[in-house]
């Protein structure tokens, strides 16, 4: 290429990068809102007091949560054994007992409608210290635990019938605050 094609060319470049130059966007006439500021997450602190989430422990609330249904043990009519339905349930409550040494509680002897009153008392009686009798022998202090027999005077469920009758004859555990 001769020097005045290469100077040709050269010119030529200038004023097509002179000619773009000139097209260049001009800005809008209004522009657009800035982004809106996101603040930053404040931590949460690992240390200090919490407060606790659930009910208190130690209270009935607690016990029934940690337990569940096993609170109670049901018997069949006229008996106060404590069969293998019952002894899971009351094992539960050995292991509550034993990691809340503290607690203190109450097992409620109840029997269904039907007999004497004296009669249902001392039945109701004799299921909650059986109940009583097999949490001692799974290492529960017995200075923990007082019964009450209250006979067929709180029923749980009202009505005449088989149905009705097997869930009044039991020993609950109640936690005493």
């Amino acid at each position: 290429m001769t020097f005045s094609a290469r100077k040709t060319a050269t010119i030529v470049l200038m004023t097509s990068a002179l000619a773009l130059g000139a097209c260049a966007k001009k800005a809008p006439p209004e522009l657009p809102p800035a982004p809106a500021a996101t603040p930053a997450p404040t931590p949460t602190p690992t240390t200090g007091p919490t407060t606790p989430i659930g009910p208190t422990v130690g209270s009935q609330a607690h016990f029934e949560r940690a337990v569940g249904s096993s609170t109670t043990v049901f018997f069949d009519t006229d008996r106060f054994n404590i069969d293998s339905t019952d002894a899971a349930a009351l094992q539960a409550q050995a292991q509550y007992f034993a990691q809340f040494s503290q607690v203190t509680f109450t097992i409620e002897g109840h029997t269904d409608e039907r007999g004497t009153r004296e009669y249902n008392l001392a039945l109701g009686e004799r299921r909650a210290n059986s109940a009583k009798n097999y949490l001692v022998s799974l290492g529960v202090n017995p200075n923990r635990i007082r019964t009450v027999s209250y006979g067929k005077e709180r029923p749980v469920a009202l009505g005449s019938n088989a149905e009705a009758w097997a869930q009044n004859r039991r020993a609950a555990s109640v936690i005493i605050n």
